[in-house]
């Protein structure tokens, strides 16, 4: 699992059928310290997070198991919502 950001939704009018009705929301990776790391990415929301919001991602196969038994084309996907985080570093 990894930490990001929500930065965005994206639509699109045509997609797979087995994304119908899930949302895609823009995500920036992040570092333990909040600072961004690499490039955004889209992926599936399974949690119903918001822009603004700190969130758990997934990559690779595991980004379709909130959705079993459907398949769903994915290779990130957002399985949880992120309160607060600390490192012990002050």
């Amino acid at each position: 699992m990894q930490i990001g950001r929500v930065i965005g939704d994206v639509v699109a009018s045509r997609k797979n059928p087995n994304l119908e009705g899930i949302p895609l929301l823009l995500i920036q990776p992040l570092a333990a310290d909040s600072q961004a790391v690499g490039r955004p990415l889209v992926a599936v929301d399974a949690v119903g997070a918001g822009i603004g919001e700190h969130v758990f991602f997934v990559r690779g196969k595991e980004a379709s198991f909130p959705f079993h038994p459907t398949a769903v084309p994915a290779d990130a996907g957002i399985v949880g919502i992120v309160d607060h985080w600390t490192t012990g570093e002050r």
